[in-house]
């Protein structure tokens, strides 16, 4: 037990940190005077009086933290931090006679922090502004990452910083270095997601949309969370215009960060467009578009421009995990929402804030799998797996496939328990891929046209445990299952 005491200290750290950030909507609702400024104080001194208590018991313990250390903080943090989110949605429902059981709130709250986008809430419009834009922020922070921003800006993190960080980061290749210290890479991160975040509202911002609107849907946006202040999603505004820009930073986001931070440090782009995983994550995300645009064309359901429009939009939007929508999709002909909750799970890079497998785990994949073909035909040849003019280690390779095989049968598992529920087939897979891969919206019952209130409290728990398993990359948590895990 002594053994997660300095993991329990830094704990308190985050929780104490963490609660700063309700300053935010609590500014917010002062400024608009939406009448519930009090309960940001309520929830930001629980919070900060949680986090102090824990670390104050445990300030002694200041061990330097192992791998091992790494993997239960980053559990810990996104298993309790939604705890604390979950305070205002629930205080603000009791004030504003629209009541949240804690269910409701901490799936909210989960859904924010994982940047999935899925929701429990209607009637959005009417949201006192402070709690949409406590929604949307929540998105933002967990973008790139909680840990990796206390790692950026916590000095009380700096030396157990490097296991925090492979713990955090998403991805099957954690080890490389873009600066000495992982301090400076953590800050290089957050930097260029500080710059694109500006850039991102304002241009929002100029394209028509109000302050607070282009500030929450920058959140949403950058973060490739999809979370709205309407029930209408990103198709309340009507603009081809905002969808443009929606469209330009998503793909922006759904690339590797790493790359535009060396980029931006060396002074060039030759490394970044040379990517091959951030070729195939544009060409799927485009690719995908233009077909869908396509079969709405072909199949008459919209005009040529429109098709483009609509397809374009909703496709990049589903696939990069972000969840926005214009349109009910779930009108189109079958293949094309169907194409897109498969997309979502494949078509963003490792080191962007996108949900998923990862596109460069199936290019790993697909390499090994060309390489098993060929290897039938020339059993003795020596056939590395290269990606990016380097060879992949065969400890990755086996990863890829230990990380595939779980999350196949965490898909099946979870689909397989809400259909014991008697939730209908379409429905019970679409919201377990949906949640796993942290995209929002499914099919069935809770297409872009619904929400997730129509599922049952044990639905939503079975959706919030896996949006959590999705956030971790599932084996992080399933390592805490194993006995061999808690053996010193």
């Amino acid at each position: 037990m002594m053994d997660m005491f300095p993991v329990l200290r830094v704990l308190g750290i985050l929780v104490m940190a963490f609660s700063l950030a309700m300053g935010l909507p609590l500014a917010v609702s002062l400024w608009t005077r939406d009448g519930i400024w009090h309960v940001y104080p309520l929830a930001m001194g629980a919070t900060f009086m949680a986090g102090a208590w824990l670390w104050w018991r445990l300030r002694h313990f200041r061990h330097e933290l192992q791998p091992r250390h790494g993997v239960m903080l980053v559990s810990l943090v996104w298993l309790l931090l939604p705890l604390s989110a979950a305070l205002p949605l629930m205080l603000t429902g009791h004030h504003v006679g629209r009541s949240m059981s804690f269910t409701h709130a901490y799936f909210e709250a989960v859904s924010g922090l994982t940047t999935s986008g899925a929701t429990v809430l209607s009637g959005l419009d009417t949201l006192p502004v402070s709690i949409n834009v406590w929604r949307t922020f929540l998105q933002w922070m967990g973008g790139m990452g909680i840990l990796i921003l206390a790692v950026a800006v916590l000095p009380l993190l700096g030396v157990g910083g490097s296991q925090l960080f492979k713990a955090e980061a998403a991805g099957p290749l954690k080890d490389s270095k873009l600066t000495p210290r992982m301090t400076g890479t953590a800050k290089g991160l957050w930097g260029v997601y500080a710059l694109f975040s500006v850039t991102c509202g304002l241009a929002f911002w100029l394209g028509g949309m109000k302050p607070l609107d282009a500030l929450m849907h920058m959140f949403a946006t950058v973060s490739l969370g999809g979370l709205s202040s309407y029930d209408a999603s990103f198709g309340q505004f009507q603009s081809p215009l905002l969808e443009a820009i929606c469209i330009f930073f998503m793909l922006v986001a759904s690339c590797n960060f790493a790359l535009y931070f060396v980029a931006f440090r060396k002074g060039h782009w030759r490394g970044f467009w040379g990517d091959p995983e951030l070729r195939a994550t544009l060409f799927a995300l485009i690719g995908g578009g233009l077909l869908v645009s396509l079969l709405l064309w072909a199949k008459g359901v919209y005009a040529p421009l429109d098709a483009l429009r609509h397809g374009m939009f909703n496709t990049v939007s589903m696939a990069t995990t972000t969840g926005f929508a214009t349109v009910d999709f779930l009108a189109w002909p079958v293949f094309a929402p169907v194409f897109m909750l498969l997309l979502s799970g494949v078509a963003t890079s490792a080191g962007s804030t996108g949900g998923g497998i990862k596109m460069v785990r199936m290019l790993i994949l697909v390499k090994q799998a060309r390489r098993e073909m060929n290897r039938l035909v020339h059993p003795r040849a020596v056939q590395p797996v290269c990606l990016g003019g380097g060879v992949v280690d065969n400890r990755v390779i086996f990863s890829v496939l230990a990380f595939m095989l779980v999350y196949g049968g965490t898909v099946f598992g979870l689909s397989m328990v809400m259909l014991l529920t008697d939730l209908d087939p379409v429905t019970a897979f679409s919201v377990v891929l949906a949640s796993v891969n942290c995209a929002g919206p499914g099919l069935g019952s809770v297409g872009p046209a619904s929400n997730f209130s129509v599922l049952t409290d044990f639905q939503i728990w079975i959706c919030t445990l896996a949006m959590l398993l999705g956030r971790l990359e599932i084996l992080s948590f399933m390592a805490l299952l194993t006995p061999s895990f808690w053996r010193r």
